[in-house]
């Protein structure tokens, strides 16, 4: 008897099972961006554009330890969902048990080498007299002594979601961004700790998601492949390397987006402070874009990663096509929501007239491009999902690091501080080219690939229909 992921993957309607995948997904995915705007939000009502700019001046080692994440939470993703393809159980509980001890191990050197080193990077990175206290208190609790909970948090949800389980995956991720916005309330303002408040805030809504998908797993026993057990470790059967590759390229995404915010950051505190906070309320909002494309994208990998390991490449291409489609209806409508309210969007955030003034400009900018997002995203997703390595590399490099920081330069030669920010589109807009590029031979691959199983299944079922008549 199928169970009910099965049932999902291999039966139901595609245009249900991408919505029962990729809306909870996508919740999850805005929940967490909130969460991580309420940062931004609740430091930008104390008045001080130093704290907002601090928080923005950390994002960059809070997206590398995103990164971390998704080195082995999407890579152990794809794998996980391509062995249940294959029904290779015991290969799915090896892989589930390669990404949680090794990023388990991985988070925890992060944070030390973070505690090590920050006194010399954050003066790197734009810090001044005006942020670097605030940065040090901010990074301390968020990744020196967060770093084990954000990460392990984010990988149990990748493979919970990998097993068909996206409900309880973003249940977990949401539970989490809605705890934190809620402690950032308490820390901030009754117990008057300001940016250090929503420092901890983050660290402890985390550690509880952590907490929530340990016992859920615990609980599941048997019936389900994530295994904490370390007896399921093993470097064998080419486990890391399919992992890591296939990983890598979500990795590099956030790694040069690292190198990417520190680029921007560093032109933009050249200017001034408030500019940098204006940049910081706009890059968080803009997020919102980046959010619903990682969502529509992430919540239907093991939906083609499944297929495309069971060789049902019609019920692949239909998964694929049906979320092309949802990811730019709700692209556009996102872009048009954050251009036309940019204003009062920005105000909420911060009650200082020269941030507003960069804020809604950036924001403005930023957001033109989301359903370009869109399309990079789903191809980057599609080639991770089916084991490709190369193509997911290039076009992570491309997107963030390879197009906009040269652009970066160039513009704020050319334009100044606006120049700098219109780098942004720019390479998203190239991006999304390339991604068409490389995908249309892989999409011809797939159809001659369902032509060829249509043609040998077609004499199959006359010989089987001529035996039974």
């Amino acid at each position: 008897m199928k169970s009910k992921e099965q049932i999902l993957f291999e039966d139901a309607p595609v245009s249900r099972a991408v919505i029962s995948l990729v809306i909870p997904t996508i919740i999850s995915q805005l929940i967490s961006v909130v969460y991580n705007m309420a940062d931004t939000f609740f430091i930008g009502q104390i008045g001080d554009p130093n704290q907002v700019a601090a928080v923005s001046l950390c994002m960059p080692m809070f997206i590398f330890m995103t990164g971390l994440a998704n080195l082995f939470g999407i890579g152990g993703s794809s794998l996980v969902s391509r062995c249940l393809g294959a029904k290779n159980y015991l290969k799915a509980k090896q892989a589930a048990s390669f990404t949680l001890w090794s990023s388990l191990a991985i988070s925890f050197l992060y944070g030390i080498l973070l505690a090590a080193v920050h006194p010399i990077l954050l003066p790197a990175i734009g810090a001044n007299e005006g942020t670097y206290g605030f940065c040090s208190q901010y990074i301390f609790w968020t990744i020196i002594i967060g770093a084990v909970p954000t990460i392990f948090s984010q990988e149990l949800a990748h493979l919970v979601r990998a097993e068909g389980h996206s409900g309880q995956a973003s249940f977990g991720m949401a539970m989490g961004g809605i705890l934190n916005i809620f402690l950032d309330w308490i820390f901030i303002f009754p117990f008057g700790l300001e940016i250090v408040g929503a420092a901890i805030a983050t660290m402890l809504s985390n550690l509880i998601a952590t907490l929530y998908f340990l016992i859920w797993v615990f609980h599941k026993g048997k019936n389900t492949v994530i295994v904490i057990h370390p007896r399921y470790y093993t470097w064998g059967q080419g486990i890391p390397r399919e992992i890591l590759l296939v990983g890598f390229p979500s990795c590099l995404m956030n790694l040069t987006g690292v190198l990417s915010n520190i680029t921007i950051n560093r032109l933009m505190a050249s200017y001034s402070n408030t500019a940098v906070a204006g940049l910081a309320v706009a890059k968080k909002v803009d997020v919102l874009c980046f959010a619903v494309a990682t969502g529509m994208s992430q919540g239907v990998l093991p939906l083609i990663g499944y297929n495309y390991s069971a060789q049902n490449y019609r019920r692949m291409r239909c998964a694929i096509k049906v979320n092309f489609l949802y990811s730019l209806i709700i692209s556009v409508i996102s872009t048009l929501f954050l251009f036309n309210c940019a204003g009062p969007i920005v105000q909420a955030f911060i009650d200082d007239a020269e941030t507003i003034k960069y804020g809604q400009l950036f924001q403005k900018i930023f957001c033109i491009t989301g359903p370009c997002i869109s399309v990079t995203m789903l191809a980057i997703t599609t080639f991770q999902s089916t084991g490709r390595k190369v193509e997911p590399a290039v076009l992570s490099l491309l997107r963030k690091g390879g197009l906009d920081i040269p652009v970066m330069y160039l513009m704020n030669d050319l334009a100044g501080v606006t120049g700098v920010v219109w780098a942004t589109p720019i390479a998203d807009l190239g991006a999304m080219v390339i991604a068409i590029c490389l995908f249309v031979p892989f999409w011809r691959r797939l159809s001659v690939l369902e032509q060829q199983k249509c043609a040998i299944q077609q004499p199959n079922n006359k010989t089987e229909t001529f035996q039974k008549f």
